[in-house]
């Protein structure tokens, strides 16, 4: 019961709202979503991702550098990240790093 209040006023958030969906809710979504699209075919190369413009976290950004094939700058470096661990796990996760989706959830 005390879930179906809950899930009920996170759908009546809206426009004009004060209340946001929880880091952790935002986190776990964000996780599912990512490894939903890398189970259905490769995620973009993180060499070509930064090279467009896009935003890379500290890891990716390393990965990107490897002198290493599509397959492994393809795969989700969040998957064994201890940021994707603290924002899935704790509301206000201590995760301060430019570019990580988790960070931006718990600090934005």
């Amino acid at each position: 019961m005390f879930d179906d209040l809950w899930f009920e006023r996170l759908a009546g958030m809206g426009e004009g709202s004060d209340e946001r969906a929880p880091a952790r809710l935002k986190s776990k979504v964000y996780s599912a979503a990512i490894m939903r699209m890398a189970g259905s075919a490769p995620l973009l190369d993180l060499k070509e991702t930064k090279n467009s413009g896009g935003h890379l976290c500290v890891f990716e950004h390393s990965v990107a550098l490897l002198p290493m094939g599509t397959a492994i700058r393809s795969m989700n470096p969040c998957r064994v990240c201890h940021a994707r661990v603290l924002g899935e796990r704790m509301e206000h996760a201590p995760i301060f790093w430019p570019g990580c989706p988790y960070s931006e959830f718990h600090n934005g």
